[in-house]
């Protein structure tokens, strides 16, 4: 069975993730630090998959020594990075917190997926990225 790193785990995409992971087959293991997320999506999803002993990491990506640690207690095969702040409005007047969350976590991420030789990674991101489009549904060639 592989190990998934599921970061931002508790929220709303990466708890629906954490379901599908599980009903595929796969053994997922949540790090959130719960600042987008309730603690008591981890009690639901225990009891949707019946899987108790599910194991959920409290840790914050942007700090190397929560996140190696987690690495070094589990296999991990891969990693599905959804730990995030995602509001675009609050980006703007936020820009430093908000660069200091999304780009220092996936690049802690990266220094420990190298470190510990994980290879597989999905990145989600936003379809923000592609600006203003009047394409619907937003596609990979939809940049304005």
């Amino acid at each position: 069975m592989k190990n998934i790193l599921v970061t931002g785990g508790a929220g709303f995409i990466g708890s629906h993730t954490i379901l599908e992971l599980i009903k595929s087959g796969f053994n997922p293991i949540i790090l959130d630090n719960f600042c987008n997320s309730e603690r008591f999506i981890i009690d639901n999803l225990k009891d949707l998959t019946g899987k108790k002993d599910l194991k959920v990491y409290d840790a914050d990506c942007t700090i190397k020594a929560e996140v190696t640690a987690v690495f070094r207690k589990e296999s991990i095969d891969g990693v599905i990075h959804f730990a995030a702040y995602k509001a675009v409005g609050e980006s703007f007047s936020k820009p430093l917190e908000y660069h200091k969350n999304n780009v220092n976590s996936l690049t802690v991420l990266l220094e420990c997926m190298n470190e510990f030789e994980v290879t597989n990674l999905v990145f989600s991101s936003s379809c923000t990225v592609y600006g203003d489009t009047k394409d619907s549904p937003v596609g990979e060639n939809s940049i304005k």
